[in-house]
């Protein structure tokens, strides 16, 4: 009885060892150095109608798949999309960037453009498909803080891509703004504050911070924020809200709403046509 005893105490330490060995996965990757590559984001902001006839199922960077139908770009969307903080990568140079629409069997090619990507992490922007993109500097590595407890802090990075009508960039420059709960029992809200320097057209803030008061005390912590749109002035002047057409055919003074995560990092940006369809609005992407 005590050899038995033997046998399986030293059987259930081989079976211990063996279970502690470290096996080492690995995965096809290919290192890359930051300061002489070039690494991007693709965001479809062209004001058209969304649908499949518009959606974007292959893009092609210097005549190479860049991506397909199975990562395909909704209109007011971008790629690579499945997880943040994601970005193609390619050399620095003048490139060509195709772009095809329509459903997968009948595809329609609906852009084609030569530009310059510089090194480093960038935005690249298709808002007119005649037009080459705007490349906008991704401003990565992204904010954060550090702190004890639960932190108050979300990060905005608001585009202006507003167009007039068809063809017709706005020419005026905004002023987003945000408030929010300070207390989540009474619902009494912050005043107005501005989210970073008024942008014209193509144009985008910095990361800005806005507090998240969270509604949930033992939570990681997500809050309402709201936010407007004001029209600056030559002078630097507040010229009001910024009016657009709604649903219902009516102007109305912009206002909209997001929720936000302590620690997230978001894109907003604000496209679609000022007085037609498809409707002015914000959209938001998380970067981080």
């Amino acid at each position: 009885m005590k050899k038995l005893n033997k046998i399986l105490l030293f059987l259930i330490c081989s079976f211990i060892g063996v279970s502690c060995e470290k096996h080492v996965v690995e995965y096809k990757a290919t290192p890359i150095d930051e300061a002489t590559t070039a690494e991007f984001q693709l965001f479809y902001m062209v004001p058209v109608v969304s649908g499949a006839s518009n959606t974007i199922n292959r893009v092609e960077l210097n005549d190479k798949l860049l991506s397909n139908e199975t990562a395909p770009i909704s209109v007011f969307n971008f790629v690579p999309s499945g997880a943040v903080g994601r970005f193609f990568a390619t050399t620095p140079s003048q490139v060509n960037l195709k772009m095809y629409k329509g459903v997968i069997t009948d595809l329609l090619q609906t852009y084609d453009q030569n530009f310059d990507l510089p090194a480093g992490k960038h935005n690249v922007v298709v808002h007119d498909f005649e037009k080459p993109p705007v490349i906008l500097s991704n401003q990565e590595p992204y904010p954060k803080v550090t702190t004890e407890n639960t932190g108050t802090t979300a990060w905005v990075r608001f585009y202006n891509f507003l167009y007039e009508t068809s063809g017709v960039p706005t020419s005026l420059k905004l002023q987003y703004q945000f408030q929010y709960t300070v207390n989540n029992e009474t619902g009494e809200k912050s005043e107005w504050a501005n989210l970073g320097n008024p942008v014209s057209f193509g144009e985008g803030t910095g990361w800005e911070p806005v507090t998240v008061n969270k509604t949930v005390e033992i939570s990681s912590g997500t809050a309402r924020i709201d936010y407007r749109i004001r029209m600056v002035g030559a002078n630097g002047s507040d010229e009001g809200s910024l009016v657009i057409r709604n649903t219902s055919g009516n102007m109305i003074d912009y206002n909209d709403f997001w929720n936000a995560s302590i620690g997230r990092v978001y894109h907003h940006m604000l496209a679609g046509f000022r007085q037609g369809s498809p409707g002015a609005a914000v959209r938001q992407a998380t970067a981080y």
